[in-house]
């Protein structure tokens, strides 16, 4: 594609180029320079720079200039960056750092990928080469670390998720909330997280990457910025546990209708009769364990942990949802003085009105214990028949 074919493509696509700077007056010019051979739709946020920065822009009076008085962060100045693009009428903002280690030559990288894909609602991240290009190791080890935690909390499978040059779909960012104190680097991976869980799609598009020490200074502090960074991810991590694998189990529900959901989810996923039944033998485990309040979580962990259908399980640990939960506290009860040879017997009317659970806690564990146990081997063994006998047969033999 060339340069005017890029031009003409960037305005029809109204994308428009976010710069955060703070500090880098001897790179500053040149990036300036390079983005202007592309296009003169920039932004740049001036994140309280403290050098010369200001004599250099009084240079560019044809680019839009955000100046923040006090330096707040690269997070906290792309968020306004973006702010104000959508203000001007912006679908999309090329972001690039301005210390010199990107090549704004590959902005065309970014705009053919837009273009030619179907689905314009995506997040593009350039992919440094980080394991070949001329890096520092703690740049690598670092990107590394969160590309991981990244994928475990989406399932993408990134090569770079730190790199800053990337194009955003800030019209469509702008329906999400971000959180008010991700104001560092720590914001490139809260949006990258929110964005997939959003169903934009993310990718990344191979760009050249430069590290000048003479010249490039980085305000990336590698143990707060690191920490800042693992404290977000953990969060991320149980709201993926306790709110995203649900909705989605619940959205596939919806969707398709019971029916064509155990169907296509459940006979024809690719996992073999004896991953699914070991995954509806765990659910029914959990879901019928003295766990109450922490099934969710415990069982997707699990699932996780021993690399389970994450979808199967959940399914059939809902079967202690509220409406069954009197019905699960009874035949507990009762399995428990079966075992225990206790006569007690305990009405279900009894147990919804006015029933003291402490006073019948030996039984009541002895019997949640055995009841799951019992009946997640009973309904791992008859799921492992049936779906042996429904799975068809090419699945069968590659599971």
């Amino acid at each position: 594609m060339e340069l005017p074919d890029i031009t003409m493509n960037m305005k029809q696509l109204k994308c428009c180029v976010v710069i955060p700077t703070y500090n880098n007056n001897k790179t500053l010019k040149k990036v300036l320079d390079g983005v202007l051979e592309y296009t003169s739709d920039i932004v740049l946020v001036n994140d309280g720079s403290t050098d010369n920065t200001l004599h250099i822009l009084e240079k560019y009076p044809q680019i839009e200039q955000i100046h923040i008085p006090k330096n707040k962060g690269k997070g906290n100045a792309l968020k306004l960056g973006f702010k104000y693009a959508v203000g001007l009428g912006y679908d999309y903002a090329i972001t690039l750092d301005s210390d010199g280690q990107h090549f704004p030559s590959d902005i065309p990288v970014f705009i053919e990928e837009l273009v030619k894909s179907d689905n314009k609602n995506m997040l593009l991240i350039g992919d440094r080469n980080m394991n070949e290009a001329d890096v520092l190791a703690r740049s690598r080890k670092g990107n590394r670390v969160s590309t991981y935690w990244v994928k475990a909390v989406t399932g993408l499978d990134l090569k770079d998720s730190q790199s800053g040059f990337r194009l955003y779909p800030i019209k469509a960012l702008d329906k999400i909330r971000f959180f008010r104190n991700t104001k560092k680097f720590e914001f490139e991976v809260e949006v990258i997280v929110k964005a997939h869980w959003s169903d934009i799609e993310v990718k990344n598009v191979p760009i050249n990457i430069l590290y000048d020490q003479s010249e490039r200074v980085s305000h990336f502090r590698p143990f707060m910025d690191i920490a800042r960074i693992v404290v977000l991810i953990i969060w991320f991590l149980l709201v993926k546990l306790f709110y995203i694998i649900p909705r989605n189990f619940i959205r596939r529900l919806k969707k398709k209708g019971i029916k064509r959901f155990f169907l296509e989810d459940f006979l024809r996923n690719g996992d073999s009769p004896r991953k699914k039944a070991l995954s509806i033998a765990l659910g029914v485990f959990i879901g019928l364990s003295p766990l109450w309040g922490f099934h969710t979580i415990i069982v997707i962990f699990l699932a996780i942990l021993l690399k389970l259908n994450k979808v199967i399980a959940f399914a059939f640990s809902n079967i202690s949802l509220p409406p069954f939960i009197p019905f699960v506290l009874l035949l507990s009860l009762q399995t428990g003085n079966l075992v225990l040879g206790q006569d007690t017997y305990v009405a279900k009317e009894d147990l919804i009105a006015d029933f003291d659970l402490l006073s019948h806690l030996e039984a009541y564990l002895i019997g949640s214990i055995t009841l799951s146990v019992t009946a997640a081997v009973v309904s791992g063994v008859i799921g492992y028949l049936v779906l042996s006998v429904l799975q068809p047969k090419k699945i069968i033999a590659n599971g």
